[in-house]
């Protein structure tokens, strides 16, 4: 065969550093935009990007050309950079060094945007840690608590 076809869809989970609240209005819809530039350029199309104060949520279909860490490196380092430019408040902005990434089923791509685009109001219930921890759960992975929160 020689056409290569692949379609993933992958959501993405990662935090600032030590889930200070750095992500906040205007910055924040502002931010997701870029890092749906970033994921366009990187021939990885965004479908829904959000998050809260700590945290974002990136729903993409994964480029077949470039491995997914590859792709977060870009996405982290320059929207890092790209906060910091923004407001003397963000001087110390950083992402947390790891993340969670969960293939999603097309079927449940609906849910799935939904659920990002809902994040204000679901982490009026649910804290960042508890719902990583559930999405973990949910997807069956076995972490340590003393390491995935760097």
């Amino acid at each position: 065969m020689g056409q290569s076809l692949v379609k993933n869809y992958v959501h993405i989970v990662f935090s600032t550093k030590h889930r200070e609240p750095f992500i906040f209005p205007p910055y924040d819809k502002q931010l997701y935009a870029y890092m749906a530039t970033i994921c366009n350029e990187h021939d990885s199309k965004a479908i829904q990007i959000g998050g809260y104060s700590d945290h974002v949520h990136i729903l993409c279909q994964l480029s077949r050309k470039i491995p997914m860490m590859t792709l977060l490196q870009r996405v982290k380092s320059l929207s890092s950079k790209w906060m910091k430019t923004n407001h003397e408040y963000l001087d110390n902005f950083f992402w947390q060094n790891g993340y969670g990434a969960f293939s999603v089923d097309q079927s449940r791509l609906h849910d799935v945007k939904e659920y990002i685009a809902n994040q204000k109001e679901h982490h009026g219930m649910v804290n960042y840690q508890e719902e990583y921890r559930q999405l973990l759960v949910e997807h069956d992975l076995e972490w340590d608590e003393k390491y995935v929160w760097d």
